[in-house]
C-alpha cells in the first residue's frame, strides 16, 4: 500500500510538472561594443538575383529572399551600419521600375504533386514528375533574363535617396538539398555504416538504386555468414546469420540517410559616391545533421548554411575594407572557403 502511494505521488508529479510549454528564443544580434566600424555609416541592401532555381513556388523563392536580407541586415548591424527599413527600399525599386511586384499564386504543379504522394504504380509517378519537371522548366524559361543590371547612375540615385554610403547587391547561385556522403557511423547508422561499407568495398559504385540495394543486401550477408563462421564454424548456422544479415542489409539500403542542404551565393558591396565595387566574395556553404540525433529538417539546415554563409561574408568584408580582426572561430566548426 505504501509503495502504491508513492508511485501515485510521482505519476502526479509527472503528470503535472509537465504542464505548461517551452519556449526557445534567439536575439540574432548581439553587440559587444566592439569593431563599431559602421557607426556613422548607412547601407543599401537591394534584393538578391536569385538563380538558384531553387523551385517553382513564388512564395518559397520570396521567403528565401527574405531570409538572406534579413541576415545580411543583421550583420551589418552587428558592425553598427546604419540601414533604412527595408519596405522602402523596396518601395522606392518598384517605384522607379527597378523591380517589379509579383503576387502570390498558387503553384500549377500542386495538384501533381498531390498526386504523385499517393499509391500510384511506377510508372504513372514518372509520368506525373515528367510533368512537373516540364512545367518547371517552362517557368524558368520564362523567368529568364527577369534580373536586370543597375549603371553606375542609378547607383548614385539610390545612395542619394537614402543618403547612403554602400550599396549592397548580391546573388544566390545554389540553395538545393542533396545527401551528405559522409560515412560517418554517428551520422548515418552503424548498421548502415557495416552494411555500406562492405559494398563499395566489394561492388563499387552501382549503375542504378536497384543495383547498389542488391549489393548492400548481398554484402550485409556475406558479413553475417563470415562473422557466425568465426564464431561457431557451423555451416546451417552460417546460412541462417547470412539470411538475416541480407534483410538486415536490405532495410539498412532505404535509411541512413543524411540530408545536406546547400548554399552558395555572392555579395557585392558598391560605393554609393561613385558606384564602384570596393569589395565581392563568394561562400559556399555545407551544413548536414551532426548526428543521427541531431534535427534533420531541412529548414534548419538552411537557416544554419545560410547565416553561416553571410556571417563569413561579412566579417570578410570588414576584414579586407576596415582591417577588422578575424572572429574566432568555435572549435567544433568545420567551414571550407572555395
Amino acid at each position: 500500500m505504501k509503495y502504491g502511494r508513492h508511485l501515485l505521488i510521482c505519476l502526479s508529479v509527472l503528470i503535472f510538472g509537465g504542464c505548461g510549454t517551452t519556449v526557445h528564443e534567439s536575439l540574432k544580434v548581439q553587440q559587444t561594443g566592439k569593431n563599431q566600424i559602421g557607426s556613422d555609416k548607412t547601407v543599401v541592401i537591394l534584393p538578391f538575383a536569385d538563380y538558384s532555381l531553387a523551385d517553382d513556388n513564388l512564395e518559397r523563392a520570396y521567403r528565401r529572399q527574405l531570409f538572406v536580407n534579413e541576415n545580411i541586415t543583421d550583420q551589418f548591424v552587428k558592425y553598427g551600419f546604419h540601414l533604412p527599413v527595408q519596405d522602402d527600399v523596396f518601395s522606392y525599386l518598384v517605384d522607379q521600375k527597378i523591380i517589379k511586384a509579383q503576387t502570390y499564386t498558387t503553384s500549377k504543379t500542386a495538384s501533381l504533386e498531390h498526386e504523385l504522394k499517393g499509391e500510384w504504380c511506377p510508372e504513372i509517378k514518372s509520368e506525373l514528375k515528367r510533368y512537373i519537371d516540364l512545367n518547371r522548366r517552362q517557368y524558368a524559361d520564362n523567368e529568364s533574363g527577369s534580373t536586370r543590371g543597375l549603371t553606375k547612375q542609378e547607383i548614385v540615385k539610390i545612395g542619394r535617396y537614402f543618403s547612403a554610403d554602400y550599396i549592397v547587391r548580391g546573388q544566390i547561385n545554389q540553395y538545393k538539398t542533396r545527401q551528405d556522403p559522409s560515412w560517418n557511423p554517428m551520422k548515418r547508422g552503424i548498421l548502415t555504416f557495416m552494411s555500406g561499407t562492405t559494398s563499395r568495398i566489394i561492388f563499387g559504385h552501382a549503375e542504378s538504386d536497384l543495383y547498389d540495394e542488391l549489393n548492400t543486401t548481398t554484402a550485409a550477408g556475406i558479413d553475417a555468414a563470415i562473422i557466425s563462421g568465426i564464431t561457431d564454424g557451423e555451416l546451417t548456422h552460417a546460412i541462417a546469420w547470412g539470411a538475416g544479415g541480407a534483410y538486415l542489409g536490405n532495410l539498412a539500403q532505404h535509411s541512413g540517410k543524411i540530408p545536406q542542404a546547400v548554399v552558395q551565393m555572392r555579395i557585392w558591396v558598391q560605393d554609393a559616391y561613385t558606384g564602384n565595387v570596393v569589395w565581392t566574395n563568394r561562400v559556399n556553404v555545407q551544413v548536414s545533421p551532426k548526428s543521427v540525433f541531431a534535427d534533420q529538417q531541412y529548414d534548419v539546415l538552411f537557416e544554419g548554411a545560410t547565416e553561416k554563409g553571410i556571417a563569413t561574408l561579412i566579417d570578410d568584408f570588414a576584414q579586407v575594407v576596415y582591417h577588422v580582426p578575424p572572429p574566432v572561430q568555435p572549435s567544433n566548426t568545420r567551414f571550407r572557403r572555395p
